[in-house]
């Protein structure tokens, strides 16, 4: 389903009445640490995953809420370690707004509601464990897609490997494109911040990116110039067959 065409699906549920509804308490989980202050790698998993994320609230335009966050602690059940993907994509629901409650500050699943869709490791060094354990780990937590990016080729020649869960395994997509959440990823030469490189970027399905919200503002001033010198052009020939421009306002 297109991300820009949802439907609405209307199901019949039997009312429970208010006395007879089971009341489930969240799990405690003060013990849990979801913030220990560790930095992340280096410079290129600090620029992707700020770029990663910026672009999706840039540009992507939804009918539904979505939450994208880089290196955010993800608890996925309560007696397992956390998994933290450097970039994460979750639809339909939102950053709970009071931080002030501990477990408003991590994506718990248990209190969000769901799973995110895609979950994205960016590889420095072979100690990760990205195409071994942590991929079993993504696969047993239930994430639909898992993305492998490794810019240095620290595990192998492939620079993108994109893996869709299937009864519970993942398998390597032929392409880059997630159709449950309506988008894909490319590699794309270009400049972000001043360095040029070989990043990482979301795409629609016939390849367009998505945008930052610096380029949309540097595509918009580039359509008015255009359109300004197409006036000007215009306004020239009109007097050079002698007919006033302003005449004609």
């Amino acid at each position: 389903m297109s991300l820009s065409q949802t439907e609405s699906v209307t199901a019949e549920r039997e009312l429970i009445p208010q006395e007879e509804q089971l009341q489930i308490e969240s799990p405690e989980i003060n013990h849990l640490v979801t913030e220990d202050d560790t930095p992340v790698d280096n410079f290129i998993q600090e620029k992707l995953q700020r770029f990663l994320v910026e672009c999706l609230y840039s540009s992507l335009k939804l009918e539904i809420p979505f939450l994208a966050a880089a290196n955010v602690g993800l608890f996925y059940a309560i007696k397992q370690a956390p998994l933290v993907p450097d970039v994460m994509l979750s639809l339909e629901v939102a950053v709970p707004e009071d931080w002030s409650q501990k477990k408003n500050r991590s994506y718990f699943a248990w209190e969000l509601g769901k799973l995110p869709e895609v979950a994205i490791e960016i590889v420095s060094n072979k100690k990760g464990e990205e195409l071994g354990s942590k991929l079993k780990d993504y696969a047993r937590a239930g994430v639909a897609y898992y993305v492998v990016f490794e810019p240095l080729q620290k595990l192998g020649e492939s620079l993108l490997r994109v893996y869709g869960l299937r009864e519970g395994i993942y398998t390597e997509l032929e392409n880059s494109w997630m159709e449950q959440v309506g988008l894909g990823l490319t590699l794309w030469q270009g400049e972000f911040e001043g360095i040029n490189y070989n990043w990482l970027r979301w795409c629609d399905r016939e390849g367009n990116l998505l945008l930052t919200g610096n380029e949309r503002a540097t595509e918009v001033e580039r359509l008015y110039l255009l359109e300004r010198q197409r006036a000007e052009r215009l306004a020239s020939l009109l007097r050079d067959r002698g007919i006033d421009p302003q005449e004609l306002l």
